[in-house]
């Protein structure tokens, strides 16, 4: 074969390649496009459950488009306002500890005295038989937390039972309730800190 005839070959093959790249790429982007509304309200119908199971009762605004952010310990925190005749009621927001596979990221539900209403588990890597616990359809442990606040349970017991406080730990498991405990006693912290922020005094 001659050498003019292997570079035209050469060309054409990368011409060819280039053209197929370019038209996956925009067959891609067409394809996000068309699904990024069903991705956003996917995402808020998870986000509105999640906000339900830790937020008993009936409120008069959209949780979704009620928020506010400010610093925490650990980056920007979105708060979910919830409204009964225009006052702030309860809120939400996510908390996160430390477990033993890695972050157990939570909701915590709290009404405007500083009362938890509610508290699940939305993302964690813990153990299955042992950590996973955390769930309430392996358990009942995260019930616990309801109708706990810092002015009813002292700081020092705020915490599992191994380290003296009042929450049980699993067997085999300390690490996942410590981080849980751990958390939630932090947003109670950090709602006391924002209190008036939040519900606007």
């Amino acid at each position: 074969m001659k050498l003019d005839q292997l570079r035209g070959q050469l060309a054409y093959q990368g011409i060819l390649l280039g053209g197929v790249t370019l038209l996956t790429g925009a067959a891609l982007a067409m394809a996000d496009r068309a699904t990024e509304a069903d991705i956003s309200a996917a995402k808020q119908r998870d986000m509105q459950q999640s906000l339900a199971q830790v937020l008993p009762g009936q409120y008069d605004n959209d949780l979704l488009k009620d928020t506010v952010k400010l610093p925490g310990p650990d980056g920007e925190v979105t708060v979910y306002r919830a409204r009964k005749a225009g006052q702030v009621a309860a809120v939400v927001f996510q908390v996160q500890g430390n477990g033993y596979a890695g972050p157990v990221v939570s909701m915590l539900g709290v009404d405007r005295d500083g009362r938890i209403l509610g508290v699940r588990v939305i993302q964690h890597k813990e153990t299955p038989g042992l950590g996973d616990k955390v769930e309430p359809a392996k358990g009942k442990w995260i019930f616990d937390f309801d109708g706990k606040s810092l002015a009813g349970t002292p700081a020092d017991k705020f915490a599992v039972k191994k380290d003296g406080g009042v929450f049980d730990q699993f067997a085999g498991a300390t690490i996942t309730p410590r981080a849980v405990v751990k958390a939630v006693k932090g947003g109670l912290d950090f709602f006391a800190a924002h209190r008036d922020e939040i519900t606007g005094g």
